[in-house]
């Protein structure tokens, strides 16, 4: 996710590795299979078509047949024709039965753990009752990722620029962030609508208690003042994208938690660990005046405790959230599970920075569906791999387990746990293949392989260009495509230690042969796009793809892009969805059928000269004294069905 408040997108890098890059990978790659297809150079469209196992009978490959949307950009949102696209729930919507009426004049933290949070990003969507498939009744969980206090707070002096405010907005901010979880119905008129029901809740950074699960509870290193069980945390940062697992709770993931720090990470016994992950020397975060876990001069473990995978069961509002260490510990974005063919439990998860890393989560024991309590377990007993790219089109998983050499105490592991702790460093040091800005990364349940969405990296050096691989400069990012081996479908092994990898899309306007852009079948001048990030799939296995930065990239709003991924039209993307100016599209979730689409519209009318004041839009309500507001929109077809 692009940060377009006072915390950002980095765009440094913080990899020093050295580790082979995946452009060049690619490029090998490309030229490899010039020369075993043709025994000549040809066109790189031609070259980056899949290799395609065969298809699987359920899967839809017959084409979209929605009327696509024109590209643009203005103060409101859009919909293909044939579509409805309402506000569901805003910022500041009651969630809670006591929740007070939202008056941005007037905010206090106590309201804020009431009412949605800012920033939605992810949404999972769970049927009620537990264990049906209605698509009419359900919980809808939505992270909420960071704050903006310009377009937050009365006289706030903009959305770019740091802006120091005082306790009561500082406790304002950390009841904004979190997740909520909110009880939905669709009447009897097919509107839906949100319900103050008994398992909706808030949980929120400035006050609920988070357990800490896997090898590195209780280490040393995630203990303090405040916990010296090092087991328990307040709250959750820096919420991006997540995942549901098959025993109905949702995984959340902890993004740039490093923008929530102040202090000086080089005056700290974990100075190494921090740099790896992009900490600095902060004056923008004040959070750490007002509450001493976020100075890291008073408590230098705390980073520690974040950038996790999150656990949280919406069925239960008095369960506790449960941090997974052993899913490692870095940028993560996603974290979407799929059980195996023998019953294991596999989490891809991507490291939204530059030059980061694919990383894959197998469990020791079984999915059992008949004991979904003892399923939860699954996430604290498993290994950890992360992904190495070959030119010759396979795709190695690494293990990163303690005592394997290079993870040793030669090399300043003293156990799992720091292995874990600092998961990017292990990584690098067993020669994982550097990505650029790993983002969603997900399996397709019909299909069985698994997408990997690299949204962009502009730090791609201009010596790394030749004629197969021209973009040094990555603005439009791409989408790769992974193959495990055994079939689609439930035979596929997500287990394995070697897969096959293709490129799937290579995101720009195919009319510019300076974009070097890709796609399997040719698209229109609305069907092209950039800066891919969240991914859905619908029941039929077709692909959703949501962005994040085309306004910057490209110059239009960002939003929802759609495709097949098997047949003749494989990989020809149409236009669904825009987002009014200034926001990114996040979340897309369906309903078990495919009559609803929810979306995540994140920081409508963010940009430099955008103020709480004079913002640039007040989507979504348009009301004179209302700043706009951040907002999960429900898309529905006008005739019914499914959406398609």
């Amino acid at each position: 996710m692009n940060f377009h408040g006072y915390r950002h997108e980095r765009q440094d890098i913080v990899n020093p590795s050295g580790n082979e890059p995946f452009s060049e990978i690619l490029t090998r790659r490309i030229c490899r299979r010039a020369v075993l297809n043709t025994g000549v150079a040809v066109g790189s469209a031609a070259l980056l078509a899949p290799v395609l196992l065969a298809p699987n009978a359920t899967a839809s490959t017959q084409g979209l047949s929605f009327e696509e949307l024109p590209k643009g950009m203005d103060k409101t949102h859009h919909v293909a024709k044939g579509y409805t696209a309402k506000p569901l729930i805003r910022w500041g919507d009651p969630v809670l039965p006591d929740a007070p009426r939202f008056d941005p004049m007037n905010q206090t933290a106590g309201a804020q753990e009431r009412q949605f949070g800012y920033n939605c990003d992810f949404t999972a969507y769970l049927p009620l009752p537990k264990g049906t498939n209605s698509s009419d009744h359900g919980l809808l969980v939505v992270n909420h990722e960071y704050t903006i206090p310009g377009l937050m707070f009365p006289g706030s002096v903009g959305s770019a620029l740091p802006t120091r405010l005082g306790r009561e907005q500082a406790e304002i901010e950390l009841a904004a962030h979190g997740l909520s979880v909110v009880e939905i119905q669709r009447d009897s008129s097919g509107a839906w609508q949100t319900i103050l029901g008994p398992m909706n809740r808030r949980i929120s950074t400035r006050s609920t208690e988070v357990a800490i699960s896997g090898p590195a509870a209780g280490h040393k290193r995630l203990k303090t003042d405040a916990d010296r069980s090092g087991k328990k945390v307040i709250g959750t940062l820096a919420n991006c994208a997540g995942g549901v697992t098959p025993w109905g709770t949702v995984l959340t993931a902890e993004e740039n938690f490093d923008e929530y720090f102040s202090g000086n990470p080089a005056k700290t016994a974990e100075a190494g660990n921090y740099q790896r992950i992009g900490f600095e020397e902060t004056v923008w975060d004040w959070w750490g005046e007002f509450f001493p876990r976020f100075d890291m001069a008073v408590e230098p473990n705390e980073p520690n405790r974040f950038g996790w995978i999150v656990e949280i069961d919406p069925y239960d509002p008095h369960s506790i959230p449960v941090k997974r260490t052993a899913l490692g510990r870095f940028k993560h974005e996603a974290a979407n599970p799929i059980v195996n063919q023998d019953g294991r439990v596999v989490v891809y998860t991507g490291d939204d920075q530059a030059f980061e890393y694919l990383y894959r989560y197998v469990s020791h024991g079984r999915f059992d569906p008949a004991k979904p309590d003892a399923n939860k377990s699954l996430l604290d007993e498993g290994v950890l791999s992360v992904a190495k790219f070959h030119d010759d089109g396979t795709v190695i998983w690494l293990p990163l387990i303690y005592g394997n050499d290079p993870l040793t105490e030669a090399n300043g592991f003293g156990s799992q746990a720091d292995v874990l702790i600092e998961t990017r460093r292990a990584a690098d040091l067993v020669g994982a293949t550097p990505m650029d800005r790993p983002e969603d990364f997900q399996p397709n349940p019909i299909t069985g392989t698994v997408f990997a969405v690299l949204t962009n990296n502009i730090l791609r050096k201009p010596d790394q260009i030749d004629a197969a691989n021209p973009r040094a400069d990555n603005k439009f990012g791409h989408i790769v495509e992974l193959i495990p081996p055994g079939g689609r479908g439930i035979e596929a092994d997500h287990t394995a230690d070697t897969f096959r990898w293709d490129m799937f899309i290579r995101c720009g306007d195919p009319s510019k042969p300076e974009h070097n852009a890709f796609y399997p079948t040719p698209v229109t001048q609305d069907g092209w796009f950039v800066t891919p990030d969240n991914i859905a799939f619908d029941a039929k296995g077709r692909l959703w793809i949501a962005t994040d930065g085309a306004d910057g990239a490209a110059g239009f709003a960002d939003g929802v892009w759609a495709c097949e991924v098997e047949g003749p039209e494989r990989g020809k993307t149409r236009h669904f969805f825009s987002v009014p100016i200034g926001a990114e599209m996040c979340g897309p979730t369906f309903t078990p059928d495919d009559s609803a689409l929810f979306l995540s519209v994140q920081h409508p009318g963010a940009a430099k000269h955008s103020t709480f004041q004079e913002p640039i839009t007040r989507w979504p309500d348009f009301v004179d004294g209302m700043p706009p507001r951040p907002t999960v929109v429900v898309v529905t077809r006008d005739e019914g069905g499914p959406i398609s």
